[in-house]
């Protein structure tokens, strides 16, 4: 029988709790749930609050279908609210938007990693932040990663502006900046004119094209997903990967002192204890009084 539970006066069914979502590690998709419900909440829903929410569902792990989906599920509860959002291709499109802690136990149930545009609802395709994907080519790894993340950070501040650090739960790094509002497609013609000097300055180390042949041993700096189209894997997400892993917070500090890819893979087990240490390292990104211009003159 499918548990019911009550969440904030809000009826949830909750199926299938001990089925393994991560073989590795054997974990259940219960305990998916638990961390979503007593460690992650407090600090995810600020970043997906006003935001339409993309899902890349994994229902059986990440060694079964993965398929991404940005329309409300089949079954989407009439209390969960959902928004318009522009695109050409369906002009009367809307999305899921995860506004409370009833929400985020529905959309974990069906087992997704969350995804957020640089956008909030009220104001499409106005980025109030940014964003650099660094993706390592193999044999590349996180490592190199902070060292082009150290880079962007210098760069940022010549223009004033601040760049804050996630791990995206994968392999790479992800940066982050406040900025007051502007259109997506003047941030990401910024920040690819940023990912151009990063690939003159560091010619050995930093790639600005996306292109397979020139990947190896080197860090695509991907500015693409400031496109107002486009998405990013939101703060304290899970990942499907073969781990329980987390898109994570990390702190300067520790981007500088990263020598092992190990150094910066955070686990589900491993964020309460994160939190109560830091609190939320992103917390600036959700103050407007953080926020800074795009430089004068940016295209």
């Amino acid at each position: 029988m499918t548990p019911i539970t009550e969440v904030e006066g809000r009826r949830l069914s909750l199926s299938n709790l001990d089925k393994v979502l991560y073989p590795a590690t054997g974990t259940t998709k219960g305990e998916v749930l638990h961390y979503y419900a007593a460690t992650a909440a407090s600090a995810i829903l600020p970043h997906l609050r006003d935001r339409p929410v993309s899902f890349l569902r994994y229902p059986d792990g990440p060694g079964g279908q993965l398929f991404f989906t940005k329309n409300p599920p089949p079954g989407t509860p009439d209390w969960v609210r959902t928004t318009p959002v522009p695109r050409s291709e369906d002009p009367g499109a809307r999305q899921v938007m995860v506004q409370d802690l009833p929400a985020l136990m529905w959309a974990a149930n069906l087992v997704v990693e969350f995804h957020t545009p640089q956008w909030r609802a009220d104001a499409p395709e106005i980025a109030d932040r940014m964003v650099f994907d660094l993706d390592p080519g193999s044999p590349a790894t996180i490592v190199e990663c902070c060292a082009v993340a150290l880079w962007l950070r210098e760069r940022l501040a010549a223009d004033g502006l601040v760049a804050y650090g996630k791990t995206s739960g994968s392999k790479g790094l992800h940066l982050l900046v406040p900025l007051e509002p502007a259109p997506s497609a003047e941030v990401s013609a910024y920040a690819k004119r940023l990912a151009v000097e990063a690939e003159s300055a560091l010619p050995e180390l930093a790639l600005h094209r996306m292109k397979r042949a020139l990947r190896p041993g080197k860090v695509f700096v991907d500015f693409s997903q400031n496109s107002a189209s486009k998405t990013t894997a939101t703060p304290y997400t899970l990942r499907a990967r073969a781990e329980p892993t987390v898109s994570a917070p990390v702190t300067w500090d520790e981007i500088e002192g990263c020598r092992e890819p190990a150094a910066l893979v955070f686990r589900a087990d491993g964020m309460a204890g994160r939190l109560e240490r830091y609190g939320d390292l992103l917390g600036p990104l959700l103050d407007p009084e953080q926020a800074r211009p795009l430089p004068a003159g940016s295209p």
